[in-house]
């Protein structure tokens, strides 16, 4: 949810808490967060938790919704370092942790931070010996990876994590030509937005890559990242949305779960005809808490 816009930030630590602690309690799947540093201009607030230490906080403070980060960026951490930290939390978690990776996009974030922002095809190749060195470290005793970028020797990860064979793993993005390929040999899940058009034909060109390399699509979660505004009328859901997120609808370059519950009842049919199976909701700061809350009780059984 887009959170308070206050700037003391033991405030903004309990609203997240109470977001995520209102989500436990009204049934949802799963709350996240993102790995980002700076603000954006659909989310301007000034404070900003660490995605990890966040998500390490709410393991601890909620009880059965499950926890992930809607993504972590790769080239902000080590994979190795990454992949351990990721096994703690979801002990701390009791099993209860998602994990979402992509290659990065913010300049911005990589610049004022001092780490080096390859370009796409950099990244992606990254990405791709992040994976599967993390998944060495969560399945082999003493991890062993020798890449062009990462290198890993003998690395061992005690304890592994709680959940069996290992944590999901949730691979973000809808390029066709090596993203959806990385989800189809690696992925637990993947996450992408567009309108119902283009996710429909994004989890077709999913399909073949399974298909390419003998996965079962159906074994993939369909997950795609939206946001979510109740009104009584449209105009009201609306005018609880930044204008860029309206630009990105007025374009057709976007959707979301916006209108009245009749109309947002009618969205997630289409977007079940599209081949989705969940969708991670951003609240608005407008009526945040009580749209989570009546969101669930219409649709949340």
């Amino acid at each position: 949810m887009d959170q308070t816009t206050s700037n003391d930030p033991v405030q903004m630590y309990e609203t997240m808490t109470a977001i995520a602690q209102t989500a436990d309690e009204y049934g949802y799947e799963s709350v996240w967060l993102f790995d980002h540093f700076h603000p954006s201009p659909i989310l301007p607030q000034d404070i900003i938790f660490e995605a990890w230490t966040a998500t390490a906080a709410l393991a601890r403070d909620t009880k059965r919704v499950r926890i992930g980060q809607l993504v972590t960026c790769n080239n902000y951490r080590n994979p190795a370092l990454l992949a351990k930290m990721a096994s703690t939390v979801d002990v701390l978690s009791h099993g209860r942790l998602n994990f979402g990776i992509g290659c990065g996009w913010r300049e911005d974030e990589y610049r004022a931070y001092g780490y080096e922002y390859s370009d796409a095809p950099t990244r992606l190749r990254q990405l791709r010996e992040a994976i599967q060195v993390i998944l060495a470290m969560w399945t082999q005793d003493e991890a062993q990876f020798e890449g062009n970028y990462y290198q890993v020797r003998g690395a061992i990860n005690h304890p592994k994590g709680v959940q069996k064979p290992h944590i999901p793993l949730l691979v973000a993005g809808d390029g066709e030509k090596v993203t959806l390929k990385l989800v189809a040999r690696y992925a637990n899940a993947c996450s992408f937005g567009g309108d119902f058009a283009t996710i429909a034909h994004k989890l077709a060109v999913l399909k073949k890559h399974c298909e390419a390399v003998g996965r079962d699509y159906q074994s993939i979660h369909r997950t795609v990242s939206t946001i979510c505004a109740i009104g009584s009328t449209e105009e009201q859901a609306m005018a609880k949305v930044p204008e860029l997120w309206q630009a990105r609808m007025r374009s057709g370059d976007a959707r979301g779960l916006v209108g009245t519950l009749d109309t947002i009842r009618e969205l997630i049919a289409a977007y079940e005809a599209a081949g989705v199976q969940e969708l991670q909701l951003t609240f608005m700061k407008e009526d945040g808490l009580t749209d989570i809350q009546r969101f669930a009780k219409a649709f949340i059984g």
